[in-house]
């Protein structure tokens, strides 16, 4: 063919054919045994010799062992004379040749469509009990959905598997599971289906017992020698009994006449949330922006942001006249409600949709933001909060909020491998 033919030819669509009308006869080819190399390529190569189109393909290999489902149009005949009855017994002897089991189901047309209304429900357990799995999948049936398939995203620090579900609105299936999940201690996530899941995002996290294990006060206050009244006024005010704004000034004035070397001594003994860093690294390279919001400090902040490489970090600011804390606090008050404000102004600055946002909190003060925030995931959360968020993860392993995204443990790790 001409150059010139080629060009022109590459601009032609073939016709597109479909062989899998609802009567049209197919056959489902189903291969169980003892994996090994070549299986999958030793069945396709039997199947060719009829000229079978292939419409589905489904496999999965568990503890060494192979299921392999080829759903593919039944032989004609028309060709080569070849019969079902003759496919069958070259397939049957193929796999007796391997010591593996087939079975060959004949039928019409394609699967049945899925059902309106497509979720992704993931299910992390520590570990994750059959009584749990069967709590949530009974759950998930009695919203009217079907679960399509079923894929294991990590075996450890937890075991998080996916479900991918149709048929039921994904409101209504979270609201249904978020209900079991509490009663079986199971964290469970629904999101719905679509290309806006494996878009580019961005991640917002709290800092203080989220990206972090530390209440960042606390450690100034542990200098000031005032540790213990500080932790009761911040746990009231994370339980929503105290306004915020109220109760950080009241922390802070406590704090009057620190020297503002403790500020390197705090930041050498904060300890990050075990998972932070992997989180972090892996959105990273998925080319997702990462920011964090505070009730804490920009003096504690702005280290993590470098030394994280984050994207973006807002918190209160500690003044500091003449080398010692004032006791006061400078700037824009960062509370529950700058949280929600400072999510959308990173949106706009990233150019990302709110919807295509997750947020990660633990205290009532992160709320706002879980709710405006696309995925809301309450971490380590207290109840109030862990009831208003669209999910809950109760493992301390913040990188478990990567299996949320679909993202699984053996990408992780080969990803760190590559690096």
């Amino acid at each position: 063919m001409s150059a010139s033919h080629a060009s022109h030819a590459s601009h032609i669509t073939p016709p597109v054919t479909d062989p899998t009308g609802e009567d049209a006869p197919t056959l489902l080819v189903k291969i169980f045994g003892r994996d090994r190399p070549g299986i999958t390529a030793g069945l396709f190569d039997t199947l060719a010799a009829y000229g079978l189109d292939v419409i589905d393909i489904e496999q999965v290999v568990t503890r060494g062992r192979i299921t392999l489902c080829a759903l593919v149009t039944a032989p004609t005949g028309e060709a080569d004379g070849a019969t079902e009855g003759e496919l069958r017994a070259t397939v049957h002897s193929w796999a007796d040749s391997l010591k593996l089991q087939a079975e060959i189901i004949s039928g019409h047309g394609d699967n049945s469509p899925r059902g309106t209304g497509r979720s992704h429900v993931t299910m992390l357990g520590h570990p994750l009990s059959a009584e749990s799995t069967a709590a949530i999948t009974a759950a998930i049936t009695g919203t009217g959905g079907n679960i399509d398939r079923i894929f294991r995203l990590a075996k450890y620090p937890v075991t998080a598997v996916e479900f991918d579900v149709s048929g039921a609105d994904t409101a209504t299936l979270r609201t249904a599971l978020a209900t079991k999940a509490a009663a079986k201690r199971v964290d469970v996530a629904v999101v719905s289906s679509g290309l806006q899941r494996r878009a580019q995002r961005l991640v917002v996290m709290d800092v203080d017992s989220t990206l972090i294990q530390d209440e960042v006060i606390e450690l100034f206050a542990a200098h000031a020698g005032c540790e213990a009244e500080v932790a009761g006024v911040t746990e009231a005010a994370m339980r929503g009994e105290l306004d915020f704004e109220e109760s950080l000034h009241a922390r802070v004035a406590l704090l009057k006449g620190l020297d503002a070397s403790v500020v390197e001594k705090v930041r050498s003994e904060v300890r990050l949330t075990p998972g932070a860093r992997t989180l972090v690294r892996t959105l990273k390279r998925l080319g997702y922006q990462v920011g964090v919001v505070s009730g804490g400090f920009t003096q504690v902040t702005d280290d993590l942001r470098e030394r994280l490489g984050l994207d973006f970090a807002s918190a209160n600011t500690l003044e500091i006249v003449e080398g010692r804390l004032t006791g006061r606090v400078t700037g824009e008050i960062v509370d529950r409600a700058g949280k929600a404000r400072l999510l959308r102004r990173f949106a706009e600055q990233a150019g990302v949709p709110l919807e295509q946002t997750v947020a990660i909190g633990d205290g009532a003060n992160d709320l706002d933001m879980l709710n405006a925030a696309g995925l809301g995931v309450a971490f380590n959360a207290k109840p109030l909060v862990r009831q208003a968020a669209h999910t809950a993860v109760n493992v301390p392993f913040l990188d478990t909020v990567l299996y949320l995204l679909g993202i699984t443990r053996d990408e992780v790790e080969a990803a760190d491998i590559r690096d």
